[in-house]
């Protein structure tokens, strides 16, 4: 796909979206070496219509992944550095007096973008970070009392470190909640580093200029194809098993809610979808299950000795719950 089509936002045929999915991925491995799979967690959020938090240690390329998602896709992109004096003001926007008119005029912030990078999103305290939360859950901020829509794609990339918490302020569940899948990046293999190595010497340059592979209507048809994504009875009761299952662990304070049953249902499909499938097998729903549920839960406090995190009560749940015997027909 050497260029962008043009506007159109009719729904891409199964094949069109396998062949879409995997040139944008082979696009974004160009800058970021070896993390196919972190990869496409990170496409299945952007495809699924939600947000993605990624949360690893400093240097494994969290900024460079949104930056190239946003290249590939033709996506407007803006980056939001938190700290803790950012305002929520610097976030959505503010009123501005203009002396000409003699009235207030709203000027966006970063925000009003397809593609937000919140870096580092745990820096910033609590009134900022919630200045986030109704744009996610309805793409629109209100300021002064006057609601403001996004415009549609909306997906928030937000990284956090995890190890390094002074001066922080950590995402309240009620956050982390609406944040479609939470996942990490890894160190890369020797060979994959020394991959990377190799590639800086023969590009000469730090930055790594991708062609774009799709644009805003080519991911609005795909949108469109995987809600034709058909899900048995038998799968969609599995999936509702195993967040059943989160709530009864004796690990847990609080289990999943039903939204973290809801993205079961959008990952599982946008997964068939770019293997080729109309129709979702339980394999997809185990490969999206710990990064989807994973930070939904609230462990026992007496658990953080043994380090125990949410990820490891969702593998137990996975073990513990029956797979169904599903056939497509």
């Amino acid at each position: 796909m050497s260029s962008i089509s043009s506007m159109r936002s009719s729904a891409l045929t199964l094949s069109e979206v396998e062949r879409v999915a995997g040139s944008v991925l082979d696009e974004v491995e160009r800058a970021v070496v070896g993390k196919r799979e972190a990869l496409e967690l990170v496409l299945l959020g952007i495809l699924a219509d939600g947000h993605v938090l990624i949360e690893d240690f400093p240097g494994l390329a969290k900024t460079l992944i949104a930056r190239s998602f946003a290249q590939a896709l033709t996506l407007d992109f803006k980056r939001i550095q938190f700290t803790p004096d950012l305002m929520p003001s610097d976030v959505t926007g503010s009123a501005i007096f203009n002396p000409r008119s003699s009235a207030f005029e709203f000027r966006g912030g970063p925000i009003f973008t397809n593609l937000l990078l919140a870096d580092e999103i745990n820096r910033a305290p609590a009134k900022t970070q919630a200045a986030l939360l109704e744009a996610m859950q309805e793409s629109q901020v209100t300021v002064d009392g006057v609601s403001h829509e996004l415009r549609p794609p909306f997906t928030v990339l937000a990284t956090q470190n995890p190890i390094e918490y002074e001066g922080t302020y950590p995402l309240p569940e009620a956050q982390l909640d609406r944040f479609l899948l939470r996942m990490g990046v890894g160190y890369p293999t020797r060979e994959q580093e020394w991959e990377m190595l190799e590639r800086r010497l023969a590009n000469r340059r730090d930055e790594v200029t991708l062609e774009p592979r799709a644009g805003p209507a080519e991911l609005a048809g795909m949108r469109q194809t995987i809600e034709r994504v058909h899900v048995d009875p038998s799968v969609g009761r599995y999936m509702v098993e195993l967040v059943t299952a989160t709530r009864q662990s004796a690990r847990v304070q609080v289990g999943a809610s039903p939204r973290g049953s809801l993205a079961l249902l959008k990952l599982a499909r946008c997964r068939a979808a770019l293997r080729g499938r109309d129709f979702v097998v339980p394999e997809d729903v185990k490969a999206v299950a710990i990064p989807a549920l994973g930070h939904r839960l609230t462990l026992r406090p007496e658990l953080w000795v043994q380090r125990v995190r949410g990820e490891d009560v969702v593998a137990e749940c996975l073990e513990s719950v029956p797979t169904p015997a599903h056939s497509p027909q």
